[in-house]
Order: C-alpha cells, then sequence, then structure tokens
C-alpha cells in the first residue's frame, strides 16, 4: 500500500523532517533502494519516489533497504499509528518470533488473535500495506542487517538470531536482496565473538524521551535481586527457556537512542529480548501525538508542558503497560489512558 499524500512525504524528504522518521518510507525506482525521510543522500526526484506507510510494504514491492540511512535502526512506530488492535497485538507476536515462514504460521497466529486468516491478512494490507508474512520476513532481514553492521557475531549466529532456519537460506536471502554476501555488509575490524560473550544494539525511538522519568517508574516497581538501576543504567537478571543471562539498558540521549547490552546463551532468544526491551522502555510510542493528545485535558496540558517525553513502562513478562487500566476503559482509549495515568502518577510525586 502506497501512501496517498505523496506531496506531503516528498516534502517531508526534501528537508529531512525526522518527524516522519519510522511513519514513511520511501522506494526510488530509478534505483531500486528505499529509504527513511533522513536519508542523507541527495534526495530523489518527484516522479521517481514511491512512499510507503512501513519497511515490509516498501520491501514487498520489490525495493532494497538503503545501505546509508539504514531503515533497520528507524524508530518502530507500528503500534501508534492508529492500527487496529488486532494488528497490533499480532505485531508484537511477530517480533517475539511467533510467525515462521509458511502460510500455516499466519492461520496459527489469527487463530491466537480469534480471527481468520483471511481477515487478519487484510487488516495487514488496510494498516501496514503489506501481508503477515513479508512483515515477518522484513523484521527478519532488517535484524539479520543490523546485527552485521553493529556487532562481530559469526554468520551461523547472526543467522539463527534473525530466524533465518539456516545460513545457506541467510545467504541467498542477502544475496538476492542486495545483491551480495553478508559479510560484504559487515564493518571491517574487530574480533567475531558470540552471543555469550555480549551483543550491543543501538534501537531509536522518537524524541522527546523523559530518562529520568523512566528510571524512577523502573525503580518504584523493581524485583529486588532481578532488577536494578546503577549509574542511570538499567540492568536485569533474566530467565528464558531454563536458560539465565543478563540484559542493560543505557541511555544515549545525543542519538535519540537506547544501547543495549544483552549477555545471553541462546542466540535465538535475541529479537524475543530485543521485543521486550523495546515494550518496557516504550521504544514505539509516538510521542509527540500522544503529548498533543493528552494536552487536550486542560488538567493534563500543564503536566504535559513540565514533564515531555514522560512514557509509560511495559511489563517484562506480559504485552500490558503497568499503569492502571481496567476492563471498563474502551480498548481505543486505553494507550491514551495509560499515558494520563502515568502522568496523573508523576504529578502527585512532584
Amino acid at each position: 500500500m502506497e501512501l496517498l499524500d505523496r506531496k506531503t512525504c516528498f516534502r517531508a524528504l526534501q528537508s529531512r523532517d525526522a518527524r516522519f522518521d519510522g511513519r514513511v518510507f520511501v522506494g526510488v525506482t530509478s534505483t531500486g533502494i528505499y529509504c527513511r525521510p533522513i536519508c542523507p543522500s541527495r534526495p530523489p526526484k518527484f516522479e521517481n519516489c514511491r512512499f510507503f506507510a512501513s519497511a515490509a510494504a516498501a520491501q514487498e514491492a520489490g525495493f532494497r533497504p538503503c545501505l546509508r540511512c539504514r531503515p533497520e535502526i528507524a524508530p518502530d512506530l507500528a503500534f501508534w499509528r492508529g492500527t487496529a488492535n488486532t494488528v497490533s497485538r499480532a505485531l508484537a507476536l511477530i517480533a517475539e518470533g511467533a510467525l515462521d515462514e509458511d502460510e500455516a504460521g499466519v492461520e496459527a497466529l489469527a487463530e491466537r488473535m480469534g480471527v481468520g486468516g483471511r481477515q487478519l491478512r487484510r487488516l495487514f494490507k488496510q494498516h501496514l500495506g503489506a501481508s503477515p508474512i513479508a512483515v515477518a520476513q522484513t523484521r527478519r532481514v532488517l535484524f539479520a542487517k543490523q546485527l552485521l553492521h553493529d556487532t562481530h557475531l559469526p554468520m551461523a549466529e547472526v543467522a539463527m538470531s534473525a530466524g533465518f532456519g539456516s545460513v545457506r537460506r541467510f545467504n541467498e536471502t542477502f544475496r538476492d536482496l542486495f545483491d551480495r554476501p553478508p559479510s560484504a555488509l559487515r564493518r571491517k575490524g574487530g574480533v567475531d565473538n558470540s552471543a555469550r560473550d555480549g551483543v550491543t544494539l543501538r534501537l531509536a525511538y522518537r524524541p522527546p524521551y523523559d530518562w529520568p522519568g523512566m528510571l524512577a517508574a523502573l525503580a518504584a516497581r523493581a524485583t529486588p535481586g532481578t532488577e536494578w538501576i546503577e549509574d542511570d543504567v538499567w540492568h536485569r537478571s533474566i530467565e528464558l527457556d531454563g536458560k539465565r543471562g543478563t540484559v542493560a539498558v543505557a541511555h544515549l540521549p545525543a542519538r535519540n537512542s537506547v544501547m543495549v547490552t544483552i549477555r545471553f546463551a541462546s542466540v535465538k532468544a535475541l529479537p524475543v529480548l530485543v521485543a521486550r526491551i523495546r515494550r518496557v522502555f516504550d521504544l514505539g510510542a509516538d510521542i509527540a501525538t500522544i503529548g498533543s493528545h493528552l494536552a487536550r485535558d486542560p488538567r493534563l496540558a500543564p503536566l504535559v508542558a513540565r514533564r515531555p517525553g514522560l512514557r509509560a513502562p511495559g511489563d517484562w513478562e506480559r504485552d500490558t503497560m503497568v499503569v492502571g487500566i481496567d476492563d471498563d476503559t474502551p480498548r481505543a482509549w486505553r494507550p491514551w489512558h495509560a499515558y494520563a495515568m502515568q502522568h496523573l502518577r508523576m504529578a502527585n510525586h512532584g
């Protein structure tokens, strides 16, 4: 699905407007590449541009990711773009590896959502412009590309971490998409290391971000011996499928990102752990839109102005927010209700 307002999207591309980062991807017909709107490359001609609502839609249309602006590190805003609740829940499960490459996987996912497979595909096309399979495949490729660029994991571990069934399939996918082997996309220098030695990744968000507010909220609900904060870095001991490890998350305000260090024996768990970190730190929030909605309430407006970028921390184990939402809250209002509750709680604590 191509976005309709092409002139607005093109102006965002020309001005490299960061507000559109993660919302819009541009496919350039003259090069076959798709980019973020903040790409440092020279803007293409208007007639050569196609605009998409997601990286998956651009990739499904036959475009390959740009090596300069790196679509894999664009802010992930899928949960806050007005998508149907069913799509949002399905995206959360896909991010944690719930969907494999075959169509039977879509049917199983749809059953978990309480809808038919045909209905789920229709909703994905309507809201993201791509099929569930395309979304899962694009996530897999972009996550592998980030691991290639930001780590020195062996190729076999990169393939397994990203969910490829084999190194052969991994190599074929990258040759088909980038016309080069995965090794050609790797930064030069450095010694290969295993995931058990630690994987460090940068995860982007849309600013502003109230980091002190987030750490205060996490500290207030931390489980002793499991979570702790030291020198403005959040740490957590983790256990997954009988294996133990740790994660640490630090703030990189100059890059509108957090730096995540994961030490865990199973490389296949990396997508699940990254998805949980995104959830805990609410990295997918379209914070500007949220702030503008909350500011319409005269009681919340001064609180929003006082604490810009305040986010609702998520729960590590479950796909929920830890602020109070009851069953009587209309489903469509639950995201805004959560943020309103968070602002009110922070206000009560000064």
